[in-house]
């Protein structure tokens, strides 16, 4: 997502590029392609000629100090004015009630379902929560269905009453049913229907004043741009809810939702959601998406990731190994199950500074590992443990046992071998051993 605006932004700011100062002339021909940019977006007009009006306001009679160019400054500018029309900062999400009742809202083909299962995994694995999910629709027997395949996956049990299509009564019931049971979270999937109607608004108001939620979210696909934020005033007339999911951010959307959907409804987006896996949600913040945009990465967000996936106690026996110079193919192998678990692989790399343009074109798939994974599995356990064992005679049956030409084998050596002289030259810094699979992938694309 934002692809094409990060293009086009890049584009306008080059206006600047070689000026020595901000004039009016410089200014008025970099925001006429900034708003250029946002209306491409699926941006709403009145919206886009208001932030850029701000921009040019808050750009005219700037003065460029201490070495920062013009470009630069613009850049600054627009960072925080999309910060700002974004929400500004990161939406709290209430947890501390007990137990806590979530309402969650949307049309069909929304991705509720999926997000409704990704959120009982985000509590239950994040926060150390004991979630329910309420099987409300009454409509789909797929979607109740669906949430009882979710909730087996992530290890949450799931409410539902097949036979009763009172939505009001299960939910209801399913409250009472949580109470006894000690779980702390309650999550209410409900029905959803092709376009807004007086049928489902009224259902759904119906949970709502009957189990008085503590957050109602709305989720919207983000690959429907202006119509999604149009459905969520519609939704949010009637229900008044307290956040906004954005779902299929890995889609080929232009990202007018995201950028617009909190100014319309003036509610914030609380998460972003991509993808079918159960560990794809994320929280928004305003201000590193702003920098995604900009092509500046997101590396706070990064960072995070793999520390709610890397264990701080293997992480130090790791480091332990690297500063013996005794790192080896098995421990190389877990780091690269560790880098899988947090997200999609381009997505990930889109976070570092300087990546994600660099990467744009380039087809990056998450079976980029298997290459390297079918090449250590033919190893024997003492070759894992003995990288400098194996010879020649080692190497090729190792290619016969992995699908491999002897070539890609010595190449993946060549590369774990300059990987372990790097590690050894840099076991001053603390955690160096973290994500070593990264320097590995290069031509193991298969």
């Amino acid at each position: 997502m934002f692809n094409n605006l990060s293009e086009r932004l890049e584009s306008a700011f080059k206006n600047l590029k070689g000026e020595a100062r901000i004039s009016e002339l410089n200014i008025a021909n970099t925001v006429k392609d900034i708003r250029r940019a946002l209306l491409d977006a699926d941006v709403n007009y009145k919206i886009a000629k208001e932030f850029t009006d701000k921009v040019k306001e808050k750009a005219t009679g700037e003065k460029v100090i201490n070495a920062i160019s013009p470009g630069q400054l613009m850049v600054k500018i627009v960072q925080d004015e999309l910060t700002e029309l974004m929400g500004g900062t990161e939406a709290g999400f209430e947890t501390n009630a007990n137990p806590t009742i979530v309402l969650i809202a949307g049309l069909q083909g929304s991705g509720k379902t999926t997000f409704s299962g990704k959120l009982a995994n985000y509590l239950k694995t994040q926060k150390g929560k004991r979630p329910l999910l309420v099987a409300a629709d009454i409509y789909r027997p797929a979607a109740i269905d669906q949430l009882h395949v979710l909730g087996e996956q992530i290890g949450v049990e799931v409410y539902s009453e097949r036979e009763n299509k009172n939505a009001v009564s299960i939910a209801e019931n399913a409250i009472k049913y949580a109470k006894e049971k000690a779980k702390n979270i309650i999550i209410i999937d409900t029905a959803g229907r092709l376009a807004v109607d007086e049928v489902m608004m009224n259902e759904v108001a119906d949970i709502k004043s009957a189990v008085r939620p503590n957050e109602i979210l709305f989720v919207v696909d983000s690959m429907t741009g202006q119509d999604a934020v149009n459905t969520a005033k519609s939704f949010n007339d009637r229900l008044d809810f307290t956040g906004v999911v954005l779902t299929k951010l890995d889609g080929d959307t232009r990202g007018g939702a995201a950028l617009t959907i909190k100014y319309t409804v003036n509610k914030p987006i609380k998460f972003t959601s991509s993808g079918e896996k159960l560990d794809t949600l994320d929280v928004f913040y305003p201000d590193r998406m702003a920098q995604r945009i900009l092509g500046m990465g997101d590396i706070a967000s990064l960072v995070e990731k793999a520390q709610a996936q890397f264990d701080e106690e293997q992480a130090k026996k790791l480091e332990k190994k690297i500063r013996r110079n005794q790192f080896d193919f098995q421990d190389f192998l877990e780091q690269l199950q560790q880098i899988k678990k947090m997200g999609n692989l381009k997505d990930l790399m889109g976070m570092i500074p300087g990546v994600g343009k660099a990467i744009k074109d380039v087809d990056i798939s998450d079976d980029s590992f298997k290459g390297v994974e079918a090449i250590i599995n033919s190893m024997t356990p003492f070759e894992r443990a003995n990288p400098d064992s194996i010879d020649t005679s080692r190497r090729n049956r190792i290619a016969k046992g992995a699908g491999k030409q002897l070539s890609e084998v010595n190449a993946f050596m060549k590369q774990f071998e300059q990987m372990r002289q790097m590690m050894k030259m840099m076991n001053k810094m603390p955690m160096s051993g973290m994500m070593p699979g990264m320097g590995a992938l290069k031509g193991m694309r298969r």
